[in-house]
């Protein structure tokens, strides 16, 4: 066979050579240790948690070495392109802080020096690099039709080892002449590798998270060029990673199989591979077993969902890390204060068996970030999510945004800052009695409080509240009202000797704040009682007194 006119004949109008690119994309001048990662989605859907969580992973892996994070897409099927699903991508992926440094920035727009990067735009590079394979006698053409590679496959149902490959590669040998004369006649073809791989060779790499692992080397003839020219995936892989001098591959663990044959197609084409780190698919407990994070079955794998939510994007980022990293809670103890940004985040320390993934954890995280968020970032960012998905709340912060930057500022920006919140949509509830407009009364009572104590206390109250008392003052007011209801201002001297008293201090407050919020568990009743104002909390003591009156 004479290869080189194999090569002319397939690919006739080729005439860039692979030592022309490799002179366009030179190596990258980054120092020592940076690493070189991407983000490659295909145009076909959009944002899912778990590739939020491959992403980021791979922008900590190059961020933390001071090296670069680009983003290509894989757009060669186009019968699956979903229009505008890269712009949904890419947005999805700035909320969270993700920013490529290179690559695709925004729907049909690139920024860098290895592009293209569209793979669609890259066709006549990948056919450079097929072609030198065909001259070196490592790729061949294949004539074989659907209902022949059925058969095939059909034949082969009980065969470890499936695909084309030995008996079945009927086309690896076919002579320049017949190869000719079907090409004039009009039949089809692929490009499939002459692998070298042998049923007793072995493939050894050492995964970044997993470790070394050993694998049957690859014996099939993969299609590296579809029909129409287009590179199957495993081929654009290798030319496109090595041209953008990718370091670290991180993708999901689905691709452990497939290995063998990327590293096999590194080696005939002469390349270094990168390091590769499979993760493990994000896992979700279901009757007492495990199973993947499912789009179908789970509305928190859609990353839509934590915006719906109102999820901070500090708080899915703070989450995912505890994912992403076993020692990131123990860094976090230490570090309280600190920026994401300044964890030193590790490949070798994922789990090796997939994360569990807990909405209860995500809330605890989230409460822990939203407390520690001065009162004016906490009202930008719910207005934000309330102007979209609350309109509710977004009118109710409209009547006045000072005051209702005050509401969430009470109990906030102290040494111990409540966790009553842990997503903007749980603030619609937990302001609902500030206003007027969403207050729903409800005059349950627990501890010692009854409607005949509340009476008492509420008719002694209504005539001595002064809202312009300071904290003191007010909480004095209370302790001095106990004695004239039957309690005491000191709990202790109530736990010593409870049938002397109907109660005390905190039970008092108990029927000032249920009559006030219809709550017995609230932020600082000071606070809410003088933001509340004085026909307000007249009214609603007024209210609450004349339903305990009813109900002794």
């Amino acid at each position: 066979m004479d290869n080189l006119k194999l090569a002319a004949l397939l690919f006739s109008e080729i005439e860039k050579t692979p030592e022309y690119y490799e002179e366009a994309y030179p190596q990258r001048k980054l120092k020592e240790g940076a690493r070189v990662t991407r983000f490659a989605p295909s145009p076909t859907g959009f944002l899912h948690f778990g590739n939020l969580f491959s992403c980021l992973v791979s922008y900590k892996t190059a961020k933390t070495t001071d090296g670069v994070f680009f983003v290509r897409v894989e757009d060669t099927d186009s019968k699956r392109k979903v229009e505008g699903a890269i712009e949904v991508m890419l947005k999805g992926l700035s909320v969270y802080g993700i920013a490529p440094d290179e690559g695709v920035i925004a729907e049909g727009k690139e920024k860098g020096e290895y592009g293209p990067y569209y793979q669609s735009a890259r066709k006549e590079i990948y056919q450079a690099y097929a072609k030198r394979l065909v001259e070196q006698g490592l790729a061949y053409p294949c004539f074989m039709t659907p209902e022949e590679l059925d058969e095939i496959r059909a034949s082969q149902e009980n065969e470890s080892i499936k695909g084309i490959w030995g008996k079945y590669a009927k086309h690896r040998d076919l002579s320049l002449e017949e190869i000719e004369k079907r090409i004039s006649s009009g039949e089809l073809w692929t490009l499939r590798l002459k692998s070298p791989g042998s049923l007793e060779g072995k493939c050894f790499f050492d995964d970044m998270i997993r470790g070394k692992i050993e694998m049957p080397e690859n014996v099939q003839d993969v299609v590296i060029l579809k029909s129409d020219g287009i590179p199957t995936y495993h081929f654009a892989h290798a030319v496109d990673d090595h041209l953008m001098r990718t370091t670290h591959v991180v993708r999901g663990d689905e691709w452990i199989a497939s290995t063998p044959i990327h590293l096999q197609l590194f080696r005939v084409l002469g390349f270094k591979p990168p390091k590769y780190a499979h993760i493990a698919p994000i896992m979700k407990e279901e009757n007492g077993g495990k199973r993947k994070l499912s789009k179908r079955k789970d509305p928190e794998a859609a990353v839509t969902y934590y915006a719906e939510q109102g999820y901070p994007s500090e708080s899915v980022n703070e989450y995912m890390l505890t994912l992403a990293n076993s020692n990131f809670e123990d860094w976090r103890r230490v570090n309280q204060n600190e920026a994401l940004e300044k964890f030193p985040f590790n490949l070798k320390k994922m789990s090796v068996s997939g994360a569990l993934f807990d909405l209860a954890k995500l809330e605890d995280v989230s409460k822990n970030v939203i407390c520690k968020m001065p009162a004016k970032k906490v009202y930008e960012l719910s207005y934000e999510w309330a102007k979209e998905y609350c309109p509710e709340l977004a009118a109710l912060y409209e009547k006045d945004a000072e005051r209702a930057t005050a509401i969430l500022n009470i109990d906030r920006e102290n040494k111990k800052p409540r966790k009553d919140i842990a997503k903007w949509s749980d603030i619609p509830d937990y302001v609902s009695y500030m206003y007027d407009e969403s207050f729903v009364p409800c005059f349950e009572l627990t501890g010692n409080a009854t409607p005949a104590l509340a009476v008492k206390v509420l008719e002694k109250y209504r005539n001595t509240v002064n809202l312009n008392d300071t904290k003191d003052e007010w909480f004095e007011r209370i302790k001095g009202m106990c004695e004239s209801v039957g309690c005491t201002p000191n709990v202790k001297e109530y736990k010593q000797n409870p049938e002397a008293f109907e109660g005390h201090v905190g039970d008092v407050s108990t029927v000032i704040r249920v009559a006030l919020t219809g709550r017995t568990n609230t932020p600082d009743l000071y606070s809410i009682t003088a933001l509340l104002g004085e026909k307000t909390v007249s009214e609603r003591l007024d209210k609450a007194l004349e339903y305990y009156k009813e109900n002794v």
